[in-house]
């Protein structure tokens, strides 16, 4: 189904019959709709309207289909802009020439309305999902986060928000440059897959927020295997991207950055903070993201691999006080 906010479809052909009766399937779809005849007017409606899609009838006048599909494409203010063709036929060269275009998907006329609805439903998702997912480790971000967690708590279904983040961080950027720091960002965000999968932990949603930040989304009794799977990978990661003198010494020396004194640092280490809905009945996102985040504070002020889990029962154990996993590798 369509998002909330309607997105904008700009249907351009030059039928105004099948680009009214699309039109108005697609409003009755709950999307918002803007016409143009030609290539020019589709080329004005882009520009002043800013649709979240566009319909391009291949044969359009002026400037056909193809051609404003290779513009639109060229253009950097529009080259990520999703937009499906939509073809006089079935040939298999017509639609092999609107991909190669840089077309996200063809439709031949004559065409089902209801298919075209669901195509446009899905070109928009995966365009959103590619928007929003972390350029460096493909993994979604921030929005797709806060979306499914807000979904499990709407659901009623019980979860464990594990918010990752990695310590001594600057020193690995101010000693080995910001390369390798992708490099170690990049390592985690393999440690998380791989963590999720030895510990079983089904279903479970894993996103990058940013930086170093990543967060686990799963079941309450799946966090301490998940975290623990994790701090395990995450050391033996962090053993083959230093360099051997400071594993074998345990530390990293630089430079510190206000005094630029000499300083070290331990070898980077993992903290999490494990917010729990079985302890604590959250009302949106933002507020099981926000204890997440407290406890992630509480563990980043102990040293090592340290997962702080809430005030009261965590998985497997009854507490009073938040409790501390830790694996210093």
């Amino acid at each position: 189904m369509p998002a909330a906010t309607p997105e904008l479809v700009l249907i351009a052909d030059n039928d105004p019959e099948i680009a009214e009766f699309l039109a108005a399937r697609l409003r009755a779809d709950g999307f918002d709709t803007a016409l143009a005849r030609d290539g020019y007017q589709a080329l004005a409606g882009i520009a002043l309207r800013r649709p979240g899609i566009v319909l391009l009838e291949a044969d359009l006048p002026f400037i056909d289909g193809l051609a404003l599909t290779r513009q639109l494409r060229a253009d950097p203010a529009t080259a990520s802009l999703p937009l499906i063709l939509l073809g006089a036929g079935p040939s298999s060269a017509d639609k092999i020439a609107g991909l190669k275009a840089g077309a996200d998907d063809y439709i031949a006329k004559p065409f089902d309305p209801a298919e075209v609805s669901a195509r446009i439903d899905s070109a928009i998702r995966r365009h959103r999902e590619v928007r929003e997912s972390s350029p460096l480790t493909g993994m979604p971000g921030n929005d797709r986060i806060l979306r499914e967690l807000q979904a499990w708590i709407k659901r009623g279904d019980p979860f464990a928000l594990c918010y990752i983040d990695i310590d001594q961080f600057k020193a690995v950027n101010d000693v080995y440059g910001f390369v390798r720091g992708d490099e170690f960002i990049r390592a985690l965000a393999e440690c998380v897959y791989a963590a999720a999968g030895d510990a079983g932990a089904a279903p479970v949603f894993l996103g990058h927020v940013g930086g170093d930040d990543f967060t686990i989304l799963c079941l309450p009794e799946h966090a301490e295997a998940v975290t623990g799977f994790l701090n395990d990978h995450f050391a033996r990661r962090v053993r083959q991207l230093c360099e051997p003198r400071d594993v074998e010494r345990g530390y990293i020396e630089h430079a510190d950055r206000t005094s630029r004194r000499l300083t070290r640092s331990r070898l980077p280490t993992l903290s999490t903070g494990v917010a729990l809905s079985t302890v604590r009945r959250f009302a949106d996102a933002y507020e099981a993201v926000a204890e997440a985040t407290t406890l992630k504070s509480v563990a980043k002020s102990h040293p090592g691999n340290y997962v702080a889990f809430p005030e009261g029962r965590a998985p497997g154990r009854t507490n009073r006080r938040p409790v501390f996993w830790t694996n210093d590798g």
